[in-house]
């Protein structure tokens, strides 16, 4: 039984259960069983990203926090929240009909306040934005999933995470050949992604007779993710004192996301065959 609104339904751990990492000492390379479900260890991990409480104030009722803090250190540390995702936003994009492996991406960046947690080395002012904190640099495909994520100093530009971000792009999904990006990409990034990764990276200009909000083609697919961040509470603020760390609460919050989009489309086919079946 659900105890929080964070906690995953029996119908989202059916299908987060089929997604996630074997144990090594299942697989017989060493390591020891854990001493708690995964399914524990998992809304542990949800509650604090959704509800953005320390690790000291889990509610008791949740495995001891400092137990399920070496839990997320350990997926953070192995990649193991980034693979989780992964499979996650697989199974998203085929049961939308699309292939498993996107062809085309979307790139933005978000500033945000940093709290005091924050050390000065990894932190930065965004002139820009007038913030004192740290930026998220995000990629997506054309549904706004997350591909990839890299959190920096808010003085770090987007053409300077860019020229990260994009080789690793290029080698984790050989198949995309097109990103779509704002003018904060234009510039000597556009030929050098073209000839050393053999990338066309579009630039989608806002007209200059424009005002107030308006939404612009491709570019709102990832500025909508960028909101969907802004509902896990944790990700309001930066509190982390890693970069590493914010990056795995980002996807723990869309893995969360995508397993409750899955779990909803399961319960609705199952409710489809039940009506179909007692219409026989």
């Amino acid at each position: 039984m659900r105890r929080y609104p964070s906690d995953m339904t029996d119908a989202e751990w059916r299908v987060v259960r089929e997604v996630m990492p074997v144990p090594t000492w299942l697989e017989g390379r060493g390591g020891q069983p854990e001493g708690y479900c995964h399914r524990q260890m998992l809304d542990a991990v949800r509650y604090v990203t959704d509800n953005g409480v320390k690790w000291r104030a889990l509610p008791a009722d949740f495995p001891a926090w400092d137990r399920v803090y070496a839990f997320f250190r350990r997926w953070r540390t192995k990649g193991l929240a980034q693979e989780f995702h992964g499979r996650l936003r697989e199974k998203v994009r085929q049961a939308e009909g699309r292939r498993a492996q996107p062809t085309a991406a979307v790139i933005d960046s978000q500033s945000i306040k940093a709290a005091a947690s924050v050390p000065a080395v990894s932190r930065g002012y965004d002139g820009g934005k007038k913030i004192n904190g740290r930026r998220r640099h995000v990629i997506t495909d054309c549904l706004g999933l997350l591909l990839m994520v890299l959190v920096t100093a808010a003085n770090v530009t987007d053409r300077q995470a860019a020229h990260m971000m994009l080789p690793r792009l290029r080698e984790r999904f050989a198949a995309i050949t097109l990103v779509w990006a704002d003018s904060g990409y234009r510039g000597r990034l556009v030929a050098w992604a073209k000839e050393k990764l053999q990338l066309t990276l579009e630039i989608v200009k806002r007209s200059d007779d424009m005002s107030g909000f308006v939404v612009l083609p491709r570019r709102w697919v990832v500025e909508r993710t960028l909101g969907w961040l802004m509902c896990s509470r944790r990700l309001v603020r930066d509190f982390e004192t890693l970069p590493a760390s914010s990056e795995a609460f980002i996807y723990f919050s869309q893995a969360m996301l995508l397993s409750r989009r899955l779990a909803r489309r399961a319960c609705g086919r199952r409710a489809e065959q039940g009506r179909w079946a007692a219409a026989a």
